[in-house]
């Protein structure tokens, strides 16, 4: 006889959880006493927003579901956040919520919500337990349903009665992973209409690769001489000095590649969905029917035709896929050999950044920096805003799991999201960016990285406004700004006061110092860039965007 706490931190163990993130409350108090006793580490956050994009970023390094424990009503609201991150993402994170206990459901108790209600939109499966008994079987259920098909979050309810009562139940067995392959036909089929195009594009995106199947996709590219983009924050699939890779296809897009996706005569798209942000709001590939010969690959069959017709719809997951073409040769040299090159040379200049802008802090010698110094393991995270322009476009990756950013566009996901990292790779350099607006939505937990020794390094680009939507408030409402102006804590004093180490740059010369500084300090630090708002994009200014020049 256990109690049903107990019982869920032994499935959490059977299935090899190794951390979990939480904010403790007194609705779950069980578990935490069972984790008491527990190897698995627990990772104690200031928000649980932070604590769920944590677990996002968990699963979208390691491919294992992050898992977070948070209490109910407003800390399973919080949460909200990062569960909708790791939805539209396809990330697996199971989150863990205390409710109410049973004799008070349906009152409208304290802090009581259906969660099934609340979450069935933004979650893969919702369930909630009333039978502590059932407890291995629903914990290791939802790590198969996180992590098979289409990757998601799945939300488990505890009333607090199921975690204190004991119960009898069998021992949690681990949950058996579930592959889906390509099948002979399908590879035969592909292969053909590979032989045949004269101006093949490949687009990689989503979830469920591995460094093997990155290197494996290398392998094909090269082979069949294909053109590669990665699709909007999935950057991390293809090394982007490979002379195949053609660039991101996602917000502000080269014109150059978004020419090619659009006279391409067939796509090869491996793992992704195109949704509206790397469609270009579904304008580089029509829906529901391509201009292009469509290939779709997708680990979850309810994809494939969900938004476009394929011509070719092959139910695999990226990592089986490639293992399976990688072995298929081109019967002769690709007609699209000369072309792929040319793609490569006008990703190159695309992503060489200016040297000149407004004020006196210029981002593109910066990034210049960046690239020059990190290593090539640097893992980088970021949240939304257009700060994030001059590392999508500027940063140049080059290997798998070091990028952690929403491809939802959610904003504060910078800072919780490098804490996980360097928690997980502490050997690594981890650096979060983050705009003023978007630090202070999660910059709370910088403390956390302070509590737990990871000297991760925020850069916070402040121009003092919500940057994006100024953007877009000046180019439709031109002189009419309401809203979007911000007055900031100095974030370098912040960030001593916390324990961390802080820089401020106020010309571009003092940033390597600054970061420098940082870097050798071994605390968590924060390099605060003071940028002028009408740096609001690489190539034009606020006042280009209002004057419509």
């Amino acid at each position: 006889m256990k109690t049903g706490g107990q019982l869920i931190v032994d499935a959490l163990e059977a299935n090899g959880t190794d951390r979990i993130y939480c904010v403790p409350g007194e609705s779950y108090l069980a578990v935490l006493d069972a984790l008491h006793d527990s190897p698995i580490r627990t990772i104690v956050c200031r928000q649980e927003g932070g604590a769920a994009m944590m677990a996002d970023c968990h699963g979208r390094l390691t491919g294992k579901p992050g898992i977070c424990f948070v209490t109910r009503g407003p800390g399973a609201t919080n949460a909200s956040a990062g569960i909708h991150i790791a939805m539209q993402d396809s990330v697996p994170v199971i989150l863990f919520i205390g409710q109410v206990a049973s004799h008070a459901k349906q009152r409208e108790a304290f802090q009581e919500v259906d969660y099934v209600r609340f979450f069935g939109g933004i979650a893969k499966w919702v369930v909630e337990i009333d039978d502590a008994a059932r407890i291995p079987e629903f914990v290791t259920r939802a790590f198969a349903v996180a992590t098979s098909g289409r990757p998601g979050p799945v939300v488990i309810s505890l009333p607090e009665d199921m975690l204190t009562s004991l119960a009898e139940a069998p021992a949690a067995l681990p949950h058996t992973p579930v592959e889906t392959r390509p099948g002979e036909a399908e590879l035969d089929a592909l292969e053909k209409l590979l032989g045949k195009a004269k101006r093949p594009f490949v687009i990689l995106g989503g979830t469920r690769w591995d460094a093997a199947a990155v290197a494996r996709m290398r392998t094909i590219a090269e082979a069949w001489s294909l053109p590669v983009g990665c699709s909007f924050r999935r950057q991390m699939l293809f090394d982007h000095l490979h002379p195949n890779y053609a660039g991101d296809v996602g917000i502000g897009i080269n014109p150059k590649l978004a020419t090619a996706i659009k006279q391409a005569d067939l796509v090869l798209l491996i793992g992704g969905r195109m949704g509206e942000m790397p469609s270009s709001d579904y304008t580089l590939l029509k829906s529901p029917y391509p201009d292009q010969l469509l290939v779709h690959v997708h680990a979850d069959a309810s994809e494939l035709g969900r938004v476009y017709r394929p011509t070719l719809a092959i139910n695999a997951s990226p990592s089986a896929f490639v293992e399976a073409f990688a072995g298929r040769k081109p019967a002769a040299t690709s007609v699209w050999a000369d072309e792929t090159p040319k793609l490569h040379a006008a990703y190159l200049d695309w992503s060489t950044p200016p040297e000149s802008g407004p004020g006196a802090v210029q981002m593109g010698p910066i990034m210049n920096y960046l690239e020059k110094m990190l290593p090539d393991d640097a893992i980088l995270t970021n949240g939304a805003g257009n700060y994030a322009t001059w590392v999508h476009r500027f940063h140049r990756s080059r290997r798998f799991a070091t990028q952690a950013a929403p491809t939802s566009g959610s904003m504060g996901y910078g800072t919780p999201a490098a804490v996980a990292a360097k928690e997980l790779f502490p050997e690594r350099d981890v650096i979060a960016f983050a705009g003023d607006g978007c630090f202070l939505m999660n910059g709370q937990e910088f403390a956390t990285a302070v509590q737990y020794d990871l000297p991760i390094i925020v850069v916070v680009v402040n121009n003092g406004i919500y940057g994006t939507i100024r953007m877009h408030q000046e180019r439709e409402y031109p002189g009419r700004v309401v809203a979007t102006d911000l007055k900031n804590p100095d974030f370098a004093a912040l960030a001593r006061a916390y324990g961390g180490h802080g820089e401020i740059v106020e010309k571009t010369a003092d940033f390597a110092p600054a970061f420098e500084r940082a870097r050798a300090s071994g605390k968590p630090s924060i390099v605060e860039i003071r940028l002028d708002p009408e740096a609001i994009t690489p190539t034009r200014t606020m006042t280009q965007i209002r004057d419509r020049t």
